[in-house]
């Protein structure tokens, strides 16, 4: 493992008005999260909401530093998991919270993975019809991606995402060192993400990928700070253009309609998040080359780095084209009748389209199988 190094943390800034806030990217920031709350005027009362694989890890050192401050804080776990996001298990959180005394000056901290910042983010837009939030990612995919830009929501059995809120938070803290305590396979598929952040909006940051995707997936610090800095600084730039996706926003779904369809199907269970987006990506590579004008050059530059990384380029037997283009209507991304695609015109640059035809998703399908 890397040495952990320690320094001034890098900042970026999600420009949204009255919504706006930073989010702090570094190594070992855990400790020093009540130094970047006091700024904000948040009340002394809070919750740290995290799962079972985190809380060991985190949660005990994130309360004791917290109470340090004068802060008063539960601790609340759920079981580790997609299975989490839930309904259910959002209603029994809710149900929590009157008895610790939260009011609208109170915080919510989802403290781990995509999974616990989208539950508690949800909770705590849900709230009192919404006290302040706060996210402390723990794994690669919710510190490039989920833990920025205020989506927050549960699952369906019918569909991922179909219930929630667009809710910012007022802070996140990005600590990088928790990576270290990532399994390998969690890892890959964070970064899926970060391939996915270069597909559609920065070619020259693709182009670094290929050649130093090793040192991000070795954990070098310097590597994963620049691979973060540069998805966050991307990601807050979509968002502050287009908070609710009513259009440049919906290109950061580049690969999730057929991921998402993989993922309903095996029921979230089985297979992670950024495996599905990986081969979501190979297919919308395909369906770039003949409906946007990708280069079949740059579909394999695209193949080729989700290869390298160890993540799936192929849809796998269990998946028929069948199954699969059922479960995109489904998708809350379908609009008007139609799905649309997120498609590569060239290496950085995108098109969203809905003049994909079923009979190209389905010729797709089966070559990617």
């Amino acid at each position: 493992m890397p040495s952990i190094t320690t320094g001034k943390p890098e900042q970026v800034r999600v420009a949204l008005g009255e919504r706006s806030h930073d989010i702090f990217i570094g190594d070992n920031l855990l400790d020093r999260t009540a130094e970047f709350m006091q700024p904000l005027g948040l009340g002394r009362r809070g919750v740290v909401i995290s799962d079972t694989n985190v809380a060991p890890l985190y949660g005990e050192a994130l309360c004791q530093s917290l109470q340090r401050a004068d802060y008063e804080i539960a601790l609340l776990t759920v079981t580790a998991g997609e299975s989490s996001k839930s309904l259910r298990q959002a209603n029994r959180l809710l149900e929590k919270l009157p008895s610790l005394r939260l009011d609208r000056q109170s915080f919510i901290i989802a403290l781990g993975g995509g999974v616990a910042g989208d539950l508690a983010g949800f909770v705590a837009a849900t709230y009192l019809r919404g006290i302040n939030f706060i996210q402390i990612p723990t794994s690669l995919l919710a510190l490039v991606d989920s833990s920025v830009g205020g989506k927050t929501g549960v699952n369906l059995p019918q569909g991922k995402n179909l219930v929630g809120a667009f809710y910012q938070p007022r802070l996140v803290v990005a600590d990088t060192a928790t990576l270290k305590t990532l399994p390998k396979r969690e890892l890959r598929s964070g970064f899926a993400e970060v391939i996915k952040y270069g597909a559609i909006c920065d070619a020259a940051f693709f182009r670094w990928l290929e050649r130093d995707y090793r040192r991000v997936l070795r954990l070098e610090s310097d590597a994963v700070r620049k691979a973060v800095r540069r998805c966050c600084e991307l990601k807050a730039k979509v968002v502050s253009a287009d908070e609710r996706e009513s259009g440049l926003r919906a290109i950061l779904n580049f690969g999730h309609t057929i991921g998402h369809a993989m993922e309903a199907l095996v029921e979230y269970e089985g297979l992670l998040h950024g495996e599905a987006v990986a081969a979501g990506m190979c297919c919308a590579g395909c369906l770039s080359v003949k409906r946007a004008g990708l280069k079949c050059a740059d579909a394999r530059r695209l193949r080729g780095l989700i290869k390298a990384s160890g993540l799936p380029t192929h849809l796998g037997a269990q998946f028929t084209p069948e199954e699969l283009l059922a479960a995109m209507w489904l998708d809350k991304k379908a609009l008007a009748g139609k799905v649309r695609f997120v498609l590569l015109k060239r290496l950085g640059a995108t098109v969203v389209s809905d003049q994909v035809t079923d009979s190209d998703v389905e010729e797709v399908l089966h070559v990617c199988r």
